[in-house]
């Protein structure tokens, strides 16, 4: 293999995992959910958080992951267009975002919770929809479609494509660790009103992506009509 086809290959590897990136973490939003996640964890211990976040990690990288290599596949199974994905995933991430941005902050509990039940709700709630929700779903179905194409690869399985889905889906789940594993320290940085104005934010910011997402399944819709 010479160097031309070496460096072709690195290029494409790197052109993808970009676009996954570019793509995830928008709507994975994980600054903005930290700030979420941690009103929702004040009363338990830090080596519980530590332990949770590790399970949320995880959680998120197989739900990005197999969602952009299957997604398309059991939506063609059950006769769903991508379209109809991105309709309702838009409709549900505005909803969610719209909910958080005119919440009230939540009254912190004194009962410490049991740190069994904490774990078991690593998936639903913390993971779906709290960090990989409906939108980002509708995302990386849209990526595992589309990539291939994009970037002049035979398939979502070629090399190149899966390792750079691999590269951009961990980086994306890398900086979901990093927000939720210090979000403490951060929250104790900005204090109480710089922690609220942050939440406040990213409920806009989740409120306008799933707008767009919604705007995004229409034009498509509209598009298959013509």
């Amino acid at each position: 293999m010479d160097f031309a086809t070496i460096y072709h290959h690195f290029a494409l590897v790197l052109e993808a995992s970009i676009l996954v990136i570019a793509a995830l973490f928008p709507i994975v939003n994980p600054i903005g959910s930290a700030a979420v996640f941690l009103t929702m964890v004040q009363t338990i211990d830090p080596d519980l958080q530590r332990k949770l976040v590790n399970r949320i990690t995880m959680y998120s990288f197989f739900l990005l992951f197999l969602s952009m290599l299957c997604g398309g596949k059991i939506l063609s199974f059950f006769g769903i267009a991508l379209y109809s994905v991105q309709i309702g995933g838009g409709i549900i991430v505005a909803a969610n975002g719209w909910a958080l941005l005119t919440k009230d902050a939540p009254k912190q509990s004194a009962a410490t919770p049991n740190p069994e039940e904490v774990l078991n709700k690593a998936f639903y709630p913390y993971t779906l929809p709290l960090t990989v929700g409906p939108g980002s779903i509708s995302v990386a179905v849209a990526l595992g479609a589309h990539l291939p194409s994009e970037l002049h690869a035979k398939s979502f399985i070629s090399p190149d494509i899966l390792a750079a889905s691999l590269l951009g889906t961990v980086a994306t789940c890398v900086t979901v660790y990093i927000c939720y594993r210090w979000s403490r320290a951060a929250a104790n940085m900005l204090g109480k009103s710089g922690t609220t104005v942050l939440m406040r934010l990213s409920s806009f910011i989740s409120f306008c992506i799933g707008v767009q997402i919604l705007a995004s399944g229409i034009r498509s819709y509209i598009a298959s009509l013509q």
